[in-house]
């Protein structure tokens, strides 16, 4: 008796809704989370771009794991570096016409914009106008050029996500509800690391004592920008242009425990809140499954073992930098660029040791004294305007 041979068949099969990412600032603490995101989502998401400034250290290891089909990296020096090691089996583009150019020509669905300060802007524009999905972290983006962006979006039909937890928050809270029924928005802060020191405190406060972060684990610009609230009148700014609503409907709450990531009080008296774990995981997997929620395994918030949620009124006199940014936002046009530009780079010479924690509002008040005013700026008024406000404020101290 002939056996037949034993035939095995595999069945092979492929996820063809798998959303194609673009990950803007891979490296960072957002970029970083967003790949988490994407390796505890396995069938969900491909990568196809990765971006960086400078750490190829760091991203060589993503371009192995995920294989995207192009990487830029913004500094050339680096990016010539990590030609050489990939020798050739990936395309490497650099400098901000290589982020242009992947935004506005690789094969994507999302664009995650991770990119820390205003360098992010004009990649995200190329992808708006591609009407993509914007998962917004750069939250620069939105203060220097709100209006624009916000009028571009809807030229060309892109939906732009919030990735910040607060932000994310009031996006959540408002799901199902009419936005012409919101009384405020409120933001909630953690404080940051200064929140029981004094105001002269400030004027010896150390680089580590200003990273030192009670509840988040951020990048180092963004932890600065928390000790000083400044972190929180961007989100100020970005609130009134991803919701379309009057600044005096947006209130500043400090949360030292940050399970509170925001709220929407509405014309009839309710609260909506979003509670969670200070972890971005949440906020950046929204974002990229909206209008779905997958499950995960993130841990779950225990609200027996937190014990008590406690809220204060910020000292706008101890921290300044959100006074500033309020009022920022009231002149309106050019104003919050300028705020952000002179930020930016007083939070570098503080990082460098170069001035002391206590003169960052004093050069972003110098600069938007100093820096010529436009109340309906384009783009280019809108990069002209940031540098010449980075090369004010570079020779302040």
């Amino acid at each position: 008796m002939i056996k037949k041979p034993l035939i095995i068949t595999f069945v092979v099969t492929f996820n063809y809704n798998m959303k194609k990412v673009l990950v803007l600032g891979s490296t960072g603490s957002i970029g970083n989370n967003t790949l988490n995101v994407i390796r505890n989502l396995p069938g969900q998401f491909k990568v196809t771009a990765l971006t960086v400034n400078t750490r190829i250290d760091l991203l060589k290891p993503q371009i192995e794991e995920f294989n995207p089909e192009i990487v830029v990296v913004k500094e050339e020096k680096p990016a010539e570096e990590l030609r050489k090691r990939l020798n050739g089996k990936i395309e490497v583009l650099s400098g901000i016409k290589g982020l242009c150019s992947v935004a506005s020509g690789c094969e994507y669905d999302i664009f995650i914009g991770a990119m820390v300060g205003s360098a992010g802007l004009a990649p995200t524009i190329e992808a708006i106008k591609r009407g993509k999905r914007i998962a917004l972290a750069n939250k620069e983006t939105l203060v220097v050029a709100g209006e624009l962006v916000n009028e571009l979006s809807k030229k060309y039909n892109a939906e732009i996500l919030p990735v910040d937890s607060e932000h994310s928050a009031i996006f959540q809270c408002l799901a199902g509800e009419n936005i012409n029924q919101v009384e405020k928005i409120i933001l909630t802060a953690s404080g940051g690391p200064f929140l029981h020191n004094s105001k002269n405190d400030f004027l010896n406060a150390t680089v580590e004592e200003a990273l030192n972060h009670p509840n988040w684990k951020m990048g180092n610009k963004i932890t600065i920008d928390s000790a000083s609230m400044m972190n929180k009148g961007l989100e100020v700014i970005e609130a009134k242009w991803l919701f379309n609503i009057a600044q005096d409907k947006i209130d500043v709450v400090i949360h030292p425990q940050s399970i509170i990531h925001s709220m929407v009080q509405f014309w009839d008296g309710s609260i909506k809140a979003q509670l969670g774990l200070p972890d971005m995981k949440l906020p950046i997997q929204y974002a990229l499954t909206y209008p779905e929620r997958l499950q995960n395994n993130n841990l779950r918030t225990n609200l027996p073992l937190i014990g008590q949620l406690t809220f204060f009124e910020p000292d706008l006199d101890k921290f300044e930098c959100l006074k500033i940014a309020y009022a920022a936002l009231n002149t309106g046009g050019s104003a919050p660029c300028v705020l952000n530009a002179a930020n930016e780079v007083a939070v570098d010479k503080f990082l460098k040791g170069t001035i002391k924690f206590s003169r960052i509002p004093y050069i972003i008040n110098k600069s938007l004294e100093k820096i010529e005013h436009f109340n309906q700026p384009d783009l280019d008024i809108i990069f002209q305007c940031d540098k010449l406000t980075r090369e004010f404020a570079a020779g302040l101290s």
